[in-house]
């Protein structure tokens, strides 16, 4: 059983305990080489400000350098996020980076703010900055077109203007909306194709509008796949980014990852605090893991259910090897192993069956 979709991957950079954050980026750096090997589609990084275990922050920046170290694989953000950002330098920075690396880059846009007041107020944005999202795309879709929307008539932004850079929209339920209204591609998280996830996608798809980036709805549906060799080995793969998500819950930040050991002795001993067993059961749902042939059924079974034109996957855990393994068991599921050209052949072929996926769009 093969994955009928193609397969992109999105990295946070996350930190290990007792490890720099530098060298979390270069595992990313290195990372997309080994993603470009197998034959994903995407390669994309992330934006997080002031957090312990993301090296992450600068999402142009680190998108500059894997583009410059891989060669075939599409690159970009998910995402940038807008409120943070002044759309004339968001549309300057993928100017440059599409400049560099023509037809392979891709604009990853979120509605995000930091997660404290003092973060918040360090990047010059507020809560209710998420509510002047839709505006921000209208305006940054002008600095690409040259349309009316610009905010600044006679500013223009150079290399931008006239360039095509795909634009995805990472939203929940409500998020989808502007999407579809923008023309933009849809990403939307979580792997359980849950009746809201699933209606927020039937509506983008009924209220798109073609714009001049794209014809047709395209929906990436995101989420964490972990694969091993016994179910409870893929289990354990979850278990860092687990705790550390009840960490963030109870304590207010989000640590580095520890190994997976570690954790579990805090389980088996109930060392852990019931708010923290709490929070650390719930991060271990909602996923998709397992062998080989359990995680192509989930996953077969997920793409059915939501049509997805593609599939964004971002796993994280402290044993670096054993990630590499899970995302080269993944690509074997998906019949990437032979290279890009196999993905698009293959994404090609999964879009020509069903009337409401994209139209062989980037």
């Amino acid at each position: 059983m093969t994955i009928s979709i193609p397969l992109s991957v999105l990295d946070r950079s996350r930190t290990r305990r007792g490890h720099e954050p530098g060298e979390a980026l270069r595992d990313t750096v290195r990372f997309a080489r080994e993603a470009e090997r197998l034959g994903y589609h995407r390669f994309w990084v992330s934006e997080h400000h002031s957090v312990p275990g993301v090296a992450g922050s600068a999402p142009t920046v680190l998108a500059a350098a894997v583009a410059a170290a891989t060669s075939r694989i599409r690159v970009g953000t998910g995402g940038v996020m807008l409120p943070n950002h002044r759309t004339l330098v968001v549309a300057e920075q993928f100017g440059v980076l599409e400049s560099l690396f023509p037809g392979r880059i891709d604009m990853g846009l979120g509605r995000s703010v930091g997660f404290t007041d003092g973060i918040r107020r360090a990047l010059g944005t507020e809560k209710d900055a998420m509510g002047d999202f839709a505006a921000q795309l209208a305006e940054l879709e002008a600095y690409f077109t040259g349309g009316p929307a610009r905010p600044h008539p006679g500013v223009h932004a150079r290399p931008a203007e006239g360039l095509r850079v795909p634009a995805f929209v990472l939203a929940n339920e409500g998020g989808a909306d502007i999407a579809a209204r923008a023309g933009a591609a849809l990403v939307i998280g979580g792997l359980r194709g849950e009746d809201a996830q699933l209606a927020a996608v039937e509506r983008y798809r009924t209220g798109f509008r073609p714009s001049a980036r794209r014809e047709h709805p395209y929906v990436v549906v995101a989420g964490t796949v972990a694969v091993a060799g016994t179910t409870e080995e893929a289990r354990r793969l979850l278990l860092p980014e687990a705790w550390s998500l009840a960490r963030s819950r109870t304590h207010g930040d989000f640590p580095p990852l520890v190994p997976a050991e570690e954790i579990e002795a805090l389980a088996r001993t109930g060392a852990m605090t019931s708010r923290e067993q709490e929070f650390y059961e719930a991060g271990l749902r909602g996923h998709v893991h397992g062998t080989e042939d359990e995680v192509a059924a989930a996953l077969d079974a997920l793409i059915d259910r939501t049509g997805a034109d593609e599939l964004l996957v971002t796993t994280s855990t402290y044993d670096r090897e054993a990630l590499l393994d899970s995302y080269r068991r993944l690509a074997r599921i998906a019949g990437t192993s032979a290279g890009a050209a196999a993905v698009g052949a293959v994404g090609a072929a999964a879009r020509g069956t069903r009337d409401y996926r994209g139209r062989a769009e980037l």
